[in-house]
């Protein structure tokens, strides 16, 4: 869908004239666009491949108390959505509330790993068929799905890890409801607190994912990880491989500048 006939959908289903829109930043991804609807409310327009699914994952974060923002209308190919402002500033009270939050999300348990629906990042599609089997689902819905995609030299070596994924996973970590994406850019923080966390990929598995994909682009600070406590020996030497499927996605999604990212990240796995 390109802007103006995002725009032009948009105007159809708000009743509001796109030369007030305003665009929003952030949007890797997907099309953004903020409307100030008659009744004087905020709303943003989200361009969604699967509007029914992020919505539901939405509600499923809602759902577990932390912030998210309400849905306010699911359509085809677009998500309107509750204008949550924020500041962007994560300071070290801004990092505890995150931990917080997170071991709030993360008590949440289902009974398997993987979600109900499939879903997608931009054009990575994610397999999250019921298992309990974590290293398998690891390795081949997570890691072998997405590098099949990529030159041989790279498959060969996520195939060659995935063999390996027993010895590196635990067996059966308690399947947490995860974020699934979670990045400050997808972490809306105001006053010390977080506003709300935003475009959603959920699915119950180890809850170290959510932290280890934090750290890859962001480094949160002492106060983060004493207020999230309780992780279990060896997280630390997990990191790399959780990381892994995060660098693929980028790898995958916005090319060859994320190769070396992967390719630090399976040497230090020893692939």
């Amino acid at each position: 869908m390109t802007i103006s006939s995002f725009a032009e959908r948009v105007a159809d289903l708000t009743g509001a004239a796109p030369a007030e829109f305003i665009r929003l930043a952030g949007g890797d991804l997907s099309q953004l666009l903020l409307i100030h609807k008659a009744d004087g409310r905020a709303v943003v327009a989200k361009a969604s491949p699967v509007p029914a699914t992020e919505a539901a994952m939405l509600r499923s974060l809602l759902s577990t108390g932390v912030p998210a923002p309400m849905v306010e209308g699911e359509f085809d190919g677009v998500l309107l959505l509750e204008y949550v402002p924020n500041d962007a500033l994560f300071s070290p009270a801004t990092w505890r509330d995150i931990a917080m939050r997170l071991r709030q999300l993360h008590a949440n348990q289902g009974e398997a790993y993987g979600w109900p629906a499939d879903y997608r990042i931009g054009t990575v599609e994610l397999d999250n068929r019921s298992t309990t089997d974590w290293p398998e689902f690891w390795g081949r819905q997570r890691l072998v799905a997405t590098a099949a995609m990529l030159d041989r030299p790279w498959r060969n070596r996520i195939e060659q890890l995935c063999g390996r994924l027993p010895d590196l996973l635990p067996a059966a970590p308690p399947p947490a409801h995860l974020h699934g994406d979670l990045w400050t850019g997808n972490i809306l923080v105001k006053d010390g607190a977080v506003a709300a966390l935003i475009d959603p990929a959920c699915y119950y598995g180890d809850a170290e994912i959510d932290l280890a994909m934090l750290a890859l682009f962001a480094t949160p600070p002492d106060e983060f990880w004493a207020c999230y406590g309780g992780l279990a020996p060896g997280w630390k030497d997990r990191r790399a491989t959780y990381q892994l499927f995060p660098a693929l996605v980028h790898l995958r999604l916005f090319g060859t500048s994320y190769a070396p990212m992967v390719d630090r990240l399976l040497n230090q796995l020893g692939a």
